[in-house]
């Protein structure tokens, strides 16, 4: 599927034959009940879904704005809304006949989602993760371990997430039984869009929730984008309403000075791991380093069909330093009791700096994608620095 001028499929021919029987079965498997009733009972059963759509009162009386939401991912099985896609595709592996899984991870939460999943359907399971990121996310990689899952550490390049997908797609070209089980909404057709279908239930829920509790739809919605399969997941259910939608990249050290993942800020399109987007690169178009606090965020491109909703205006896309971001990390944790990870902290702290732009009687919704256990060490250690 395009998105205007972004998506598609720019890859290889042998890896098109591959990828179009993953569409053809993809395109059967929504249709068919057994599997939609499958996928939705592990969703409930399994993962504890609906997740909670939380009114942050203590966040929000402290801000003096807008009525905070946050849409509360973080208590979904494996502490993350990645699961709901690992299921979805995992499902799908199973109903191709494939036996052997692969995934890429940076914050790590993509590769125990998927590694738990492997373990439930009796799925062999590989994860590809950047050296740098097996360091500072180390829980994660002994989670994934405990579950089964081999973890291959990439050194090449800057040994972060697009290192990961790099080798994960060598990997998946090479080896005709294996599926490749994509965690963000990224990539050649069709994992953007199967990551969107995979994912919506968070948007579902959410639009539901603030009409039973507020009585009206909020003012606005935000989540964090690295590739950006929370975001979509939660945009989607409201595109088609009247009200703000921001997406929240890492600004890392601050845009001026080059050491960010903001690939919109970037402005430049090109072709990136099979797909047509925005994407960080040079004047010779190199691929830039991103750089983020945040393992999630560190990614030099964006899903394609954020780059059309940014193309179109219907999106804002803004981005958040670091700083800002462990800021809101340390407000939620002490005012609501609530720990996020990194990647929510940058949309937290967006909310924080746009909420007293509403009216006190508005509210917002904040994806709260992930809690932030993994991060601990991250945090701890620049009290070190």
């Amino acid at each position: 599927m395009k998105y205007g001028e972004f998506g598609g499929q720019y890859v290889p021919q042998e890896l098109k034959e591959k990828l179009n029987i993953i569409k053809n079965e993809f395109k059967n498997a929504i249709k068919d009940k057994k599997f939609i009733d499958e996928y939705k009972y592990y969703l409930k059963q399994y993962v504890g879904r609906p997740s909670p759509l939380y009114y942050a009162c203590n966040l929000t009386k402290y801000i003096g704005g807008a009525k905070i939401y946050l849409k509360r991912e973080d208590l979904n099985h494996t502490g993350a809304h990645k699961i709901n896609n690992a299921i979805g595709q995992a499902l799908l592996a199973k109903r191709i006949g494939m036996t052997h899984v692969i995934a890429e991870t940076g914050a790590g939460q993509h590769g125990v989602a998927t590694a738990t999943v492997c373990a439930l359907l009796g799925l062999k399971c590989t994860v590809f993760m950047g050296e740098v990121d097996v360091k500072r996310q180390h829980v994660n990689v002994e989670k994934m371990e405990m579950l089964g899952a081999t973890v291959v550490s990439v050194k090449r390049g800057n040994g972060t997430l697009k290192e990961a997908v790099d080798e994960a797609f060598e990997y998946f070209l090479d080896h005709k039984d294996v599926f490749y089980l994509i965690g963000s909404a990224v990539g050649p057709e069709p994992y953007p869009e199967m990551v969107k279908f995979f994912q919506r239930v968070i948007g579902d829920e959410a639009r539901k929730q603030i009409l039973k509790q507020e009585g009206k739809l909020p003012s606005a919605i935000v989540a964090s984008v690295g590739g950006g399969s929370n975001s979509i997941g939660l945009f989607t259910a409201f595109l088609k309403d009247k009200l703000d939608i921001y997406g929240v990249e890492g600004a890392g050290l601050g845009i001026s000075t080059g050491k960010h993942a903001s690939a919109i800020s970037n402005n430049k399109i090109g072709v990136l791991h099979g797909m047509k987007t925005y994407i960080m690169q040079d004047d010779n178009g190199n691929i830039k380093d991103a750089y983020s606090i945040s393992a999630g965020l560190d990614y030099p491109g964006i899903g394609p069909e954020h780059a059309y909703l940014n193309k179109i205006g219907r999106v804002k896309y803004d981005s958040i330093t670091d700083k800002d971001a462990i800021s809101a990390f340390k407000l939620l944790t002490r005012l609501e009791g609530i720990i996020p990870a990194l990647e929510s902290s940058h949309a937290i702290a967006y909310a924080i700096k746009i909420a007293k732009k509403y009216n006190k009687s508005d509210s917002i919704i904040v994806n709260l994608s992930g809690r932030g256990d993994k991060d601990l060490n991250t945090i701890l250690n620049l009290k070190k620095d």
